[in-house]
């Protein structure tokens, strides 16, 4: 896979740089380029983004950071087995917690969402920070909405940190699920005010809260740029 002239593999955290260095120095800064490379584009490109990842674990597959990266990189094209065995990985020879929501969430994917609702009642979620908690509490949600139990869903959410005025990277979303959860056991009202609650804390626009307000208020929007609707303008003014 070809990298930029610019990708130095100095722009990883230094956490990672340090996991590298057990690995010989050439091995290292290839396997960091790819690193980088991944970052870039698990956002904007997820399947070149995996295929990076794939260089990654080829050369570096016993580091930690490297099976992570590639979990993060397979759960981006949605092939949840393989985030799953990757983060499972990660997580022995890391020994951290901070995967688990994801991980949680894979199960989801690959169609047990029992197993994601256990999860969230295991131990390892209160070793978790504020905001793994928030995901937690988002993944167990949206597992009870995979089991039909919309009404549980909507209990699940209800905390100290949806009640809290203040704004975390997390509030906007947290806002969006519930008010998703209300309208779907028919609590139209009451979720167009989080919808709105949602949008207000939504800074960096990760939900579409403004599109489903909109919807909530019977407005449609058109695009000015399409072709067909150019055409029936046409024919009316003919008409």
């Amino acid at each position: 896979m070809p990298i930029p002239d610019e990708v130095t593999g100095e722009e990883i955290d230094r956490s990672v740089r340090q996991e590298l260095m057990s690995l010989p120095k050439t091995l290292a800064e290839d396997v960091a380029k790819n690193l980088v490379m991944v970052a870039r584009l698990l956002d904007e490109d997820p399947e070149r983004a995996y295929e990076y990842s794939k260089v990654a674990l080829r050369l570096a597959s016993r580091v930690g950071a490297v099976r992570e990266a590639a979990g993060f990189a397979a759960y981006g094209v949605a092939r949840y087995a393989e985030a799953l065995n990757e983060f499972r990985a990660a997580r022995r020879m890391m020994g951290s917690t901070h995967l688990w929501p994801i991980m949680a969430d894979c199960e989801r994917g690959v169609g047990r969402p029992e197993r994601a609702l256990a999860m969230a009642g295991e131990p390892e979620v209160k070793q978790l920070d504020r905001a793994g908690q928030v995901e937690m509490r988002l993944v167990a949600a949206g597992a009870r909405r995979d089991l039909g139990q919309a009404d549980a869903a909507v209990v699940t959410l209800q905390s100290p940190e949806l009640a809290s005025t203040a704004v975390h990277p997390w509030t906007a979303r947290l806002r969006y699920a519930y008010a998703d959860a209300l309208l779907a056991v028919g609590r139209e009202s009451e979720a167009r005010e989080w919808f709105a609650k949602a949008l207000e804390a939504d800074q960096g626009g990760t939900t579409n809260a403004s599109d489903r307000l909109a919807e909530l208020d019977g407005i449609e929007f058109v695009d000015a740029l399409d072709p067909e609707l150019d055409a029936e303008l046409d024919q009316d003014a003919e008409d």
